[in-house]
């Protein structure tokens, strides 16, 4: 299985996660998966219809919300939007505690505490806070 960082007691990130590792996290709690993975990124990525259909099957939500780059306002409301214990993934799982890390801000988490929380996952967003602290005073 993938390996699962948490970054908050509802929020997870992780790289690239197989269709069998869905029962696993449904097993363990999660009841929405996000893919930040556009289709196609990787020839060995499962395609995010086949991902949907068997987080379905479990018994948990599924949004496709890809992005390369900077997250994209989808990406995170996506984040924003789900309800339950979440795992969010992408390749490696910094675009998905990219989004997080926005979404945070934007619902007025202080900066400082959302770069503390994706450090504490093992994700370096120090570069980020002064977007977090403009995201968070709009």
């Amino acid at each position: 299985m993938a390996e699962i960082r948490v970054v908050t007691d509802r929020f997870s990130v992780a790289p690239q996660i197989a269709l069998e590792d869905l029962a696993r996290l449904a097993d363990a709690g999660y009841r929405h998966i996000i893919n930040n993975r556009p289709d196609g990124e990787s020839p060995d990525q499962p395609q995010s219809s086949d991902v949907a259909a068997a987080a379905k099957h479990v018994g948990m939500t599924y949004v496709h919300a890809p992005f390369v780059g900077q997250p994209t306002a989808e990406a995170v409301k996506a984040v924003m939007a789900a309800s339950g214990k979440t795992l969010a993934f992408c390749r490696s799982g910094t675009r998905s505690v990219t989004a997080w890390a926005m979404a945070q801000a934007s619902e007025g988490e202080e900066a400082q505490a959302i770069v503390e929380a994706a450090s504490d996952a093992g994700y370096n967003l120090s570069g980020m806070a002064g977007s977090l602290r403009r995201l968070g005073a709009s």
